[in-house]
């Protein structure tokens, strides 16, 4: 029976890839498109990237000093750097730029291996050993959504800005990967806090290098506001949060659902349509998410004693 922290730790994801649904639409909002299916000019993918990572960053200043958080140690700076690789810079960069070339609703669906490919990289890091139950869940997703890319395009042969969306997608998993390592020395808001304040020195001078030229419709402004506070912080807040309560491999599973929570809201908010099929694999999708949940993990070695860290371990972390 899953335990209480599990329980939560589900319940948190589902928030955060709930809020996370909505990042597609949004950043074609502030790309210009409007939600009668029209286009205006608006921001740049660059000037999306690094504009909504310097908001967010300046809101974790903020969060660091009400805090009072403790600065990190070089080797959590070391591992920030590394979520900030991934999470501040490839994935908005890359995805940005791929939204130049495929419908958000597209890229949803690749965004459907992102689950399998932070799985993956979770085991690697935390030592641990899924259950074969557990990989069979996961393969079975990651070939649900990418079958739903095969039928609703109609080809196999993979587009520019497929492999755009695809680097971004392995670059997301990396920070998502060795942010839950780092939140389990760290809390998890102050771990994306530091992140995102440690790569202020970047985001703010390149958002003022890619400040747009012309005026800005409200329209491209929501967009924009919405991907900085809760794409880019409240959010990833949230996600870590859950990714550490509940264990990385296993709660990365919820992020399943993402790909067809987004095409489901992109219909409101881009014009788009939602046909049968795409019901019919979100119901299967749904189903080996709730299964996998149940699969169990096995932990190769035992955590660091707390005395190699700066940060007494949740004892909700500790295995029994």
């Amino acid at each position: 029976m899953p335990t209480s922290n599990e329980n939560k730790s589900f319940w948190l994801g589902f928030t955060a890839v709930a809020i996370f649904a909505i990042t597609l639409p949004m950043t074609k909002w502030a790309m210009g498109y409007r939600p009668d299916g029209s286009f205006e000019a608006a921001f740049s993918p660059l000037f999306i990237a690094f504009g909504r990572a310097a908001v967010a960053g300046v809101l974790s200043v903020v969060y660091l000093f009400a805090v009072k958080a403790k600065k990190p140690t070089a080797a959590q700076i070391r591992i920030l750097f590394v979520m900030a690789l991934g999470n501040v810079f490839g994935f908005p960069i890359f995805q940005t730029l791929g939204l130049l070339y495929v419908t958000s609703a597209h890229a949803a669906v690749f965004n459907g291996i992102l689950p399998l490919l932070t799985a993956i990289l979770s085991a690697l890091i935390f030592r641990q050993k899924p259950s074969f139950g557990f990989w069979l869940c996961a393969t079975l997703g990651g070939a649900l959504v990418m079958s739903f890319a095969l039928f609703r395009t109609g080809t196999i042969v993979l587009h520019w800005g497929d492999f755009l969306i695809l680097l971004a997608i392995l670059l997301c998993a990396m920070g998502y990967a060795f942010g839950a390592k780092l939140s389990q020395t760290m809390p998890a808001p102050e771990a994306l806090c530091w992140m995102l304040t440690l790569s202020l020195p970047i985001t703010v001078p390149a958002s003022f290098l890619t400040w747009p030229e012309h005026s800005i419709s409200a329209t491209a402004w929501s967009g924009f506001a919405y991907l900085s506070i809760f794409s880019m912080w409240f959010g990833m807040m949230v996600w870590y949060h859950a990714l550490t309560l509940g264990g990385a491999v296993r709660v990365s599973q919820v992020q399943l659902l993402q790909s067809f929570m987004s095409i489901a809201l992109a219909a409101p908010l881009l014009n788009e349509t939602i046909d049968g099929m795409t019901i019919v694999f979100a119901c299967a999708v749904v189903s080996v998410a709730f299964i996998g949940k149940k699969m169990p993990l096995q932990t190769k070695t035992k955590p660091l004693p707390d005395s190699q860290t700066n940060h007494t371990i949740n004892p909700s972390l500790k295995k029994p």
